[in-house]
């Protein structure tokens, strides 16, 4: 997912969706695997929370992971979102798993 003319130009960024067995009539959960400054996401598990994201908010059965994705792009370039600070290029991120799995990843 690229973002041009932001903060987030030129970055990527790993992001996992789970869909648990009541999907698609709940929504996934959305949690970013690489370290990322955003509104909506919860700076210390990357999880992008539901009551600030109007889509997994207002979830629809019709929505697609890639209206998912797009909508987060969309956010990105937002004006509350398009400047923020970012964390450094080339940091290594640990996050904890939902399942207690640590996931060692980096932004390149």
């Amino acid at each position: 997912m690229q973002v041009i003319q932001t903060v987030h130009e030129g970055r990527i960024y790993q992001l996992k969706l789970f869909c648990d067995k009541d999907y698609p009539d709940n929504p996934p959960t959305v949690r970013f695997q690489t370290l990322i400054n955003m509104t909506c996401v919860n700076q210390e598990t990357g999880m992008v929370e539901p009551s600030q994201f109007q889509m997994l908010a207002g979830w629809q059965q019709e929505y697609t992971m890639e209206d998912i994705l797009t909508q987060l792009k969309k956010e990105m370039l937002s004006p509350q979102n398009r400047k923020l600070a970012q964390p450094p290029e080339g940091n290594e991120e640990q996050r904890m798993d939902q399942k207690g799995l640590v996931l060692k990843c980096c932004i390149l």
